[in-house]
């Protein structure tokens, strides 16, 4: 019954109502005609007679004989190379070139295209598809009378956000630039990043309705070719009308869906994005957000900040020490509570024991309930602080954090002891440099709490055992998530756990880039030499 109902949910519905789709596709493969007149009606017929869509036709040439007609998307145009086409056309265009183009049979497209026009990116269009595409990607679209052909020139100019520090990792040292909305735009800090020919960049399009731009950046020579080839295997099979974010093609592309574990990396931050190509890997640039995706992923990255490569490595080291430190007090501190508390009381100091016990004794609800409701409730306060205004919610989650804490204690709901276990949960959730991972540990910790409270430690150690099988099973585009620590590669060690000095930081991971394995091939950076005087 259950399979049933699945089978009925994922079930894809093939209706044979679907003319008007079909006749529109059909508009748009056709290939341009040559009546002038004919071209713009079919044009404003398949862009539904838009508002925002301008056609200006006008006679040209030294006796006006030649007419021709600018269509494009007003606000997605850039309006003074827009003006400086238009006067080209119209003062440029003389008795000669009609001449010439008489004398040499060639199209007056191809005179235009090479004599005339002198501002953007030029291409020809022969069919309907494209040309509406291009006049929606901010392109003028150029048609002529008496050609079955016409010229795209790209002069985009919509309006796009300034490049700001991303709000989703920020730093204390390191660069301020994060990536944008504009996939031009974050290709571009890419490029200043690594100013190397071998950086190659292919773009798609996904998306049957949106036409969303996705280009996949790659280091050529240190690249894995298989990686490359999956990541267009993968991509080319995406079948959906829409891609609005980076995370749609994250869903579709990801080796495993049922895992709580994010097996692709996203960031905002260029910096990082290029200490990852440099490593081999693989970027894919989605237009319309800010957040790229890099595979193949390791657990491991999660763990790394961008800072920790900026300042000295002991001190990096400290810190991703202290970030898995966090990663389980985050997963099991409410389950080791649950469980001490109900089967292994002994565990604790007689004095500690007492306190505890008393603090407890007007509380009317085991410790896992006690538990549960204050981590549902500390849930619900900082969804509530994400989705109130910038201005009011950080002060509502503190506030109301600190009043709800101390109202349930006063109350005898739960146990000051309780509340101490659940805020330093929360604090430790937060030291986590992906949020991708922070969202998984909160999911997992419920299920830590339930087998804490049914078996006590034996729960908590075979959910840890369980998780261990999981992560260890789990592959990012063929690469096992765990590599570096299972399998163990002792050379890739120096970027694990700790972080070694950068004259150590010679060599690439193995298992990632299974060639051009050595960083500086001919003069390696020499260890520091102290000197006495």
């Amino acid at each position: 019954m259950v399979g049933g109902f699945f089978k009925q949910l994922f079930k894809s519905k093939n209706n044979n109502n679907n003319k008007e789709p079909q006749q529109a596709n059909e508009q748009l493969q056709q290939n341009l005609m040559s009546s002038l007149k004919d071209n713009i009606t079919h044009v404003s017929k398949i862009l539904g007679n838009s508002s925002d869509i301008v056609i200006r036709t006008a006679n040209i040439g030294p006796q006006n004989n030649v007419k021709l007609s600018i269509i494009y998307t007003e606000g997605l145009v850039d309006t003074q190379l827009l003006q400086i086409l238009i006067d080209s056309l119209i003062f440029k265009v003389n008795k000669n070139d009609l001449q010439s183009q008489n004398q040499s049979n060639s199209s007056l497209i191809t005179v235009l295209k090479e004599k005339i026009i002198n501002v953007g990116s030029i291409t020809e269009v022969r069919d309907f598809s494209t040309l509406t595409t291009n006049i929606l990607s901010g392109h003028a679209a150029l048609l002529v009378d008496q050609e079955s052909k016409a010229i795209s020139v790209s002069i985009p100019g919509f309006e796009k956000r300034s490049i700001e520090e991303p709000q989703s990792a920020t730093l204390i040292k390191g660069p301020r630039d994060g990536f944008t909305e504009t996939v031009s735009t974050n290709t571009s800090l890419l490029r200043r990043k690594i100013k190397s020919a071998n950086l190659w960049m292919e773009e798609k399009e996904i998306g049957t309705v949106t036409k969303t731009k996705v280009v996949i950046a790659y280091i050529n020579g240190i690249v894995n070719e298989d990686v490359v080839k999956e990541v267009h295997k993968r991509l080319d099979r995406i079948n959906i009308d829409a891609i609005l974010e980076s995370g749609y093609i994250e869903e579709l592309i990801q080796d495993e869906t049922f895992t709580p574990f994010p097996t692709i990396y996203n960031t905002e931050r260029p910096d990082a994005v290029a200490g990852k190509l440099l490593e081999g890997r693989v970027a894919i640039l989605v237009d319309g957000t800010p957040f790229v995706l890099v595979v193949p992923s390791l657990i491991v990255e999660f763990f790394q900040a961008s800072e920790d490569y900026y300042q000295r490595s002991d001190i990096a080291t400290l810190l991703r020490f202290l970030r898995f430190l966090c990663f389980f007090i985050a997963l099991v501190a409410p389950s080791l509570y649950i469980a001490i508390l109900t089967y292994h009381q002994e565990m604790l100091p007689t004095t500690l024991l007492i306190e505890i016990a008393a603090q407890r004794e007007g509380v009317p609800f085991p410790a896992f309930m006690e538990a549960l409701m204050m981590e549902v409730a500390f849930e619900i306060l900082r969804e509530a602080g994400v989705r109130m205004p910038r201005a009011v919610g950080q002060t509502m989650s503190i506030v109301g954090a600190l009043v709800l804490g101390q109202a349930a204690v006063q109350a005898g709901l739960v146990s000051s002891a309780m509340v101490i276990v659940v805020a330093l949960t929360a604090i430790a959730n937060f030291c986590f440099p992906s949020i991708n991972l922070a969202a998984s540990i909160r999911l997992l910790r419920f299920g830590m709490m339930i087998l804490a409270a049914m078996f006590g430690l034996v729960g908590i150690i075979f959910g840890l055992i369980l998780l261990c099988i999981h992560v260890s099973s789990l592959r990012s585009f063929g690469i096992p998530y765990t590599t570096t620590v299972a399998p163990f590669i002792i050379t890739d060690q120096k970027d694990v756990f700790f972080r070694v000095p950068w004259w150590g930081m010679f060599s690439r991971p193995r298992l990632i880039n299974q060639k051009n394995i050595i960083r500086e091939q001919n003069n390696p950076t020499p260890k520091p030499q102290s000197r006495k005087q």
